[in-house]
């Protein structure tokens, strides 16, 4: 019985050995090839002093060397600590430290970055692995080439519920905020989300999230679960809209997960018009709303793909699903759907009672699939869970998700918006997210944001930018009067923008969302 991450690749080695596990351009890996990799680079690490529960830093880009460091660190009994190679050196310095990592596992190629950042953290990290021994740099370095190719994982005593990976993300107070989850709840995640999608040993999945994106948990833990291929996507595609779309066709993929914005630019650059997308049989989106004209021609040109939209924060990896096919109607926004099995959500008012039907209130959740809680914040743990004894005296434990939503009569819970993205601004409570929806519906907006900014007198103000669509011929101002006249027509006077900046396009995060922070530091036109 599987009750740990890493056995996913050796049972999946026994059934499928030769079958292509992960692809990377013109290379691939075998199931048997990574089981056998994973061991070698296991075997190294424990040598090399990594025991069970320490934690291993991942830097590197999309490469046949990112899934055997993932499981290897995971054989060790470690932790697998992913790190951005996009990020700036001062936020990495800042993980390292805040994770004692010791060990970082690379490739050659991020040499210049690993010099900048140990220049500052060399007194933590003790050795570099990936890199040809070099005087470049200030600690220990081993060469995949000396790394051993094969042989037993090292004998470590560990149960389901040790930590086995942690994600950093952005914290409210600029410091990253580590989110900390055991092989219990990725496993629970692997398999409940392998029964939702049917993903089987024919399945190839497009693996385009970053690893430290809780997205990618679909590509290296539910994919090899199953047997799947996973096809690594490099990260230049993400621009390189018509390299993506060829991609998609030629390795005849059929499992999609992303963002919806990157669908979008899909879309908006007609770069799926002339391709085959037949094998596809199901596209998955989450993270941010899905605009409906652009989800509509997405389906257009994926006649024989299934749609779903995946809710779920990081700290508990997925918890809903909403499923689309050419059937279902769409309605002025899709729900998040139904909670899927093995979980139990509530929906909360501000006093932790339950809503009544069809109320708003904040949804919690209880689930296998749930962190083991924050990086070293005890603060942070004790409001970000809700605890409820029943009467035999039994705590059960609640993830708190921040985000506000409402059942509907037909069960399926639609998203509100975020906790934090209501507002008070003037003595009224507005709903930023309501602003974004009604943008978006305009004809003339490609994509629309909503952020607030200090005013020194008037305090917090609500502010908008949107993309025009292609083909508008209004001028930028003129477009912006008439965006402004539009949310009149649905907003009270309060609840209005006090501008909308038009843009060639949004400040974004390195996984694709929109960058709302960086919006409200652009200067003031006016």
């Amino acid at each position: 019985m599987l009750y740990l991450l890493h056995q996913i690749v050796d049972q999946s080695a026994e059934r499928y050995p030769d079958r292509d596990a992960f692809c990377y351009e013109s290379d691939a890996l075998s199931y048997r090839a990574l089981a056998q990799r994973a061991n070698g680079l296991a075997g190294t690490l424990s040598d090399e002093g990594v025991n069970a529960g320490d934690r291993v830093g991942v830097l590197m880009p999309k490469c046949l060397e990112m899934p055997i460091a993932v499981f290897g660190v995971l054989k060790t009994g470690g932790v697998m600590v992913p790190l951005d190679t996009q990020t700036p050196v001062t936020r990495l310095v800042q993980i390292i430290r805040s994770a004692g990592i010791r060990h970082l596992i690379t490739t050659p190629d991020q040499l210049r970055l690993l010099k900048a950042l140990l220049a500052t953290a060399d007194s933590l990290v003790n050795l570099v692995i990936g890199i040809e021994p070099t005087a470049e740099l200030p600690c220990r370095t081993l060469a995949w080439p000396s790394v051993a190719s094969s042989g037993q994982a090292p004998d470590v005593a560990l149960v389901e519920d040790d930590p086995a990976y942690l994600l950093f993300t952005s914290g409210s107070t600029g410091k990253p905020k580590g989110i900390l989850h055991s092989h219990r709840s990725g496993l629970a995640y692997a398999r409940l989300s392998a029964d939702t999608y049917g993903v089987g040993p024919e399945d190839r999945l497009g693996s385009f999230a970053p690893l430290h994106f809780d997205q990618s948990t679909f590509d290296f833990y539910t994919g090899p679960l199953c047997g799947a291929t996973i096809v690594l996507i490099p990260r230049a595609f993400a621009v390189a809209t018509a390299s993506l779309a060829a991609l998609m066709e030629e390795a005849a993929l059929t499992i999609w997960y992303s963002v919806p914005s990157v669908l979008v630019q899909l879309v908006l650059q007609d770069a799926l018009a002339d391709r085959n997308l037949s094998a596809l049989r199901w596209v998955l989106f989450g993270g941010e709303a899905f605009p409906l004209k652009h989800l509509e021609k997405l389906m257009l040109l994926a006649p024989n793909a299934r749609f779903s939209n995946v809710y779920g924060p990081t700290e508990v990896n997925q918890c809903t699903f909403y499923h689309i096919s050419g059937q279902t109607p769409l309605m002025a926004a899709v729900p998040i759907g139904r909670v899927w099995p093995n979980t139990e959500a509530l929906i909360l008012g501000d006093d932790d009672s339950p809503v009544a039907p069809g109320e708003p209130g904040e949804l919690l959740i209880r689930s296998p699939t749930m962190m083991l809680g924050y990086w070293q914040q005890p603060e942070l743990n004790a409001r970000a869970f809700f605890y409820r004894t029943r009467d035999s005296g039994i705590r059960d434990r609640f993830y708190r998700t921040g985000d506000l939503v409402s059942a509907g009569t037909d069960g399926n819970l639609a998203f509100l918006g975020r906790k934090d993205r209501q507002i008070k601004t003037r003595g009224y409570r507005v709903e930023l997210d309501e602003i974004e929806h009604l943008l978006n519906l305009h004809e003339s907006v490609q994509e629309a944001a909503t952020f607030t900014v200090e005013a020194s007198q008037e305090g917090l103000l609500i502010e908008a930018a949107v993309i025009a669509s292609d083909g508008v011929t209004l001028s930028q101002k003129d477009l912006a009067k008439d965006l402004i006249k539009h949310l009149a027509r649905h907003l009270p006077t309060y609840a209005r923008p006090r501008r909308v900046l038009v843009l060639d396009d949004f400040p974004r995060t390195r996984t694709g969302k929109i960058d709302r922070n960086a919006l409200s530091r652009l200067p003031d036109p006016g």
